[in-house]
């Protein structure tokens, strides 16, 4: 019985062995053929945006093209479903937004969204500007909540649609303050934000690539950014949290995901190359001034963000009642 016993266990670890050196291997001679990256939103978003240029700088380094195919559809659950699916070797992969995180509490999905997926690595991540209508006699975080308080019935905000990003951190803003505004439900960023320079909505968390210009030119007035640290473009303008809501953190990030089983080498040479163009200080530099930071984290970092995202946001929906 011992014997059998010794024998079960050194069979169990030689294939242990065989199957990490056959990912070594594999991983040594990846990628041998193209590499398709399905984007689940459309072409000449930030999710397509920073897809493309991945692509384009790994093509300077890697004997094959990184493909980028649009799957839009369904807050990206579309292209997710598919790369659920793929083979797990590396050839397949998909760039999520962390939508990938708030989804799942809001519609039923044929895919696990943590159980199915291998991290590679967060790539990039934008904060929300809290930006107001000129009008509004606020030029803090502080006085808005004061003026929220007492003039909370009047006052609107606007977001890309019920459940998106910048509804959930206007959501999250709201419970932390303990004002009470009214959504205004729009079906892109463009067209709250258009609304809010006329007028007709008085407030909103947006993008910093799609308000900043409008705080430029006085059509908006930016009160905070929502990031943990001040924006490196943007130094003059305070985090929420710094402006009395302690903690106060929403923003929109991007990262790629392979299908579970992936072999952990494949996984971890995907994670290196992308790093390091992400971390190519012209590509940074890009990034950056396109409202964007980079990130390149670890496959065990970026699955960390993943869980803690789902733990936050499952709260405060299942809070708002808006779960499903």
């Amino acid at each position: 019985m011992v014997s059998h016993k010794r024998h079960s266990l050194v069979g169990t670890c030689l294939l242990a062995a065989a199957a990490t050196l056959c990912g070594a291997a594999h991983a040594q001679g990846f990628p041998a053929k193209p590499v398709r990256l399905i984007v689940g939103f459309s072409p000449g978003g930030g999710t397509d945006t920073i897809a493309r240029l991945i692509s384009r700088k790994l093509g300077d380094t890697w004997p094959v093209a990184l493909v980028i195919e649009n799957r839009a559809g369904a807050d990206g659950s579309i292209a997710t479903e598919i790369v659920s699916k793929a083979a797990p070797d590396g050839y397949t992969l998909v760039m999520i937004t962390n939508a990938h995180t708030i989804t799942p509490f809001q519609r039923k999905l044929g895919y696990d969204p943590v159980k199915d997926f291998a991290p590679v690595t967060q790539t990039a991540y934008t904060p929300n500007l809290l930006v107001v209508h000129p009008s509004l006699p606020v030029k803090s975080v502080t006085a808005f909540v004061a003026f929220a308080k007492k003039h909370g019935d009047d006052l609107t905000f606007g977001s890309s649609g019920t459940g998106t990003s910048p509804y959930l951190a206007m959501e999250l803003f709201k419970q932390m303050t303990g004002i009470n505004i009214v959504h205004v439900p729009y079906k892109g960023t463009g067209a709250a934000v258009i609304d809010l320079m006329g007028g007709q909505i008085q407030v909103m968390f947006g993008s910093v690539s799609g308000t900043l210009p409008h705080v430029r030119t006085n059509k908006l007035r930016a009160l905070a950014i929502s990031s943990t640290q001040r924006w490196p473009t943007l130094p003059a303008i305070p985090t929420v949290s710094e402006s009395g809501v302690a903690g106060f953190e929403a923003a929109t990030w991007y990262g790629t995901l392979a299908p579970a089983g992936t072999p952990p080498a494949v996984v971890n040479k995907l994670q290196s190359d992308f790093a390091a163009v992400l971390h190519a200080p012209a590509m940074r530099q890009q990034i950056l001034d396109m409202g964007f930071g980079v990130v390149g984290n670890t496959p065990a970092q970026f699955g960390e963000v993943i869980r803690g995202d789902m733990a936050r946001w499952g709260k405060l929906i299942r809070s708002l009642g808006k779960a499903k």
